[in-house]
């Protein structure tokens, strides 16, 4: 029987929205098998579109609208070297080599409930910016998502984040953009920012019942971000290398949940 929790007026269904988070974690682990330089970002998307219908489930990022934008043209966001966010299959037909890195997105939608969370490769091989740039961003979620539990604000996730991402490491959180809630659809709120300095002073506290996706976006050079008119891909100012990892989380009465806690197990490199 689902487990139904209650949440500022609308039901959880627990079991249903675990159940698209583990089909996103399916689909991240087939593709960590999957990948291999010389493929293009549209050979990547049509193996991602196969996984999807072979779990009997739809992308939730193919044809979504956002104001001032196209229909998102593809099945997972694919994201390589210094796109932060929202890379699409058609973006290059440049195929994958060795050092590139990649973070993919995937979305999902199974009965009727969203599945979100985004992981990065490198290709082959690495070095020790790409190494320590990974390393941060896995990290990031660990210790953020320690602080989202019941009585805290979003400011705690923030400052744990911000803290290791940018006074420990070095590296930049990308102003502007942010987590968010998760549901029967794909954008809820509350919106969840990386930074202390993008959190209102009148945040809520957390409260048990609450379902959302959390997700550093990392680069080694800037926190600002570029984008193009009527263009989907968003990527850092100055061209250096970014990373994405976004957990999918559901918060109880004793803490939070990481839905997609087995994205920790995928490797950072592939095609070794």
């Amino acid at each position: 029987m689902a487990t139904m929790i209650h949440r500022q007026g609308n039901q959880v269904d627990l079991d249903a929205a675990t159940a698209a988070a583990h089909r996103v974690v399916t689909i991240h682990e087939r593709l960590a098998a999957f990948l291999r330089c010389g493929q293009t970002l549209a050979q990547i998307d049509t193996f991602v579109a196969e996984q999807l219908r072979d779990l009997k489930c739809k992308s939730c990022f193919q044809h979504y609208k956002l104001p001032k934008l196209p229909p998102y043209p593809s099945f997972a966001c694919l994201s390589p070297n210094d796109c932060i966010v929202h890379g699409t299959a058609g973006m290059t037909t440049e195929p994958m080599k060795p050092g590139d890195i990649l973070s993919i997105d995937i979305g999902v939608t199974y009965q009727g409930w969203i599945g979100d969370a985004a992981w990065t490769y490198v290709f082959k091989e690495t070095d020790d910016v790409k190494t320590r740039l990974m390393n941060c961003g896995k990290e990031c979620l660990k210790r953020g998502v320690k602080e989202l539990r019941p009585g805290n604000t979003f400011r705690e996730w923030a400052e744990a984040v911000q803290n290791h991402a940018e006074r420990e490491c070095g590296f930049h959180l990308t102003r502007g953009l942010c987590g968010h809630g998760i549901g029967r659809k794909l954008h809820l709120p509350p919106n969840i920012p990386n930074t202390v300095e993008e959190c209102s002073h009148f945040m809520p506290r957390i409260q048990p019942g609450l379902l959302i996706a959390v997700e550093p976006m990392i680069s080694v050079g800037t926190p600002h971000k570029r984008e193009q008119p009527n263009h989907w891909p968003i990527w850092t100012a100055d061209g250096s290398l970014a990373v994405h990892y976004e957990h999918d989380v559901y918060v109880d009465e004793s803490g939070p949940i990481v839905l997609t806690e087995k994205l920790h197990e995928l490797p950072d490199i592939v095609d070794a």
